[in-house]
């Protein structure tokens, strides 16, 4: 087998591993761990941070030598500089500073060929949207292959639709218990109201009274009064 197939086997093997720890279900940081060792191995760079959308910005995850090598930013606003840039262009982009620190982002057509580059950012996307970044830096600049990069490009994908898959699932997590708080709260407010002659209102601000008070999420209030009433009306059947 010569180098290249070696190669391209090695590259497949760091996709699937990737691509398992998505499809698994494992921790989030899990599957950014080993998309960082993944990218290292790739380009050889010195350091390799990546970012996660968090509200309105990128917010620092996973790196290496953090001691040797921290990043100068732990929070990127996502509408400004090349986080801008990424979300309209979607695809890895080198990037260079200005002595006056301002950021210039460069497509691949654009890179440097003689020297190459210093920083890379890759996007991850789920589908058009920029959900994080992979930052790789190095000491020395480093001429990037199109196969490099279409590896980088493949692999942000691959990692930003899981992450937008996880997060569909946490917002489907918590509108099961929200409503399953809702349903709860009117057993609750429906039993106050029968047997205490309470208005809906009344029977409301009741819960919420017994939450403060007891400290205690306003759905196990909620079930307490269920269960006394199931309690008390089975008492009374026999």
């Amino acid at each position: 087998m010569d180098t290249k197939q070696t190669q391209i086997r090695t590259d497949v093997e760091w996709v699937h591993e990737i691509g398992r720890h998505i499809a698994n279900d494992s921790t989030l940081d899990e599957a950014l761990a080993a998309t960082m060792s993944f990218a290292m191995a790739l380009v050889n760079c010195d350091f390799c941070f990546i970012y996660v959308r968090d509200g309105v910005e990128l917010a620092l995850r996973v790196g290496n030598h953090f001691a040797q090598g921290d990043p100068e930013h732990t929070k990127l606003p996502l509408g400004q500089g090349y986080p801008a840039l990424l979300a309209e262009h979607r695809v890895p982009m080198a990037i260079s500073t200005d002595r006056r620190e301002q950021s210039e982002a460069r497509i691949f057509d654009q890179w440097s060929v003689d020297s190459g580059e210093t920083f890379v950012s890759v996007p991850l996307l789920a589908r058009k949207a920029l959900v994080g970044v992979i930052n790789l830096q190095h000491r020395q600049p480093r001429r990037y292959s199109l196969r490099e990069v279409q590896l980088l490009s493949a692999v942000g994908r691959l990692l930003g639709a899981g992450i937008g898959i996880s997060r569909l699932e946490s917002q489907n997590s918590e509108l099961v218990t929200e409503l399953e708080t809702r349903k709860l709260v009117e057993r609750g407010k429906g039993i106050l109201q029968r047997e205490l002659g309470l208005s809906e209102r009344e029977a409301f601000l009741a819960l919420q009274r017994q939450s403060q008070e007891k400290k205690r999420p306003l759905k196990e209030i909620a079930q307490a009064i269920i269960l006394s009433a199931e309690v008390r009306q089975s008492a009374g059947q026999n």
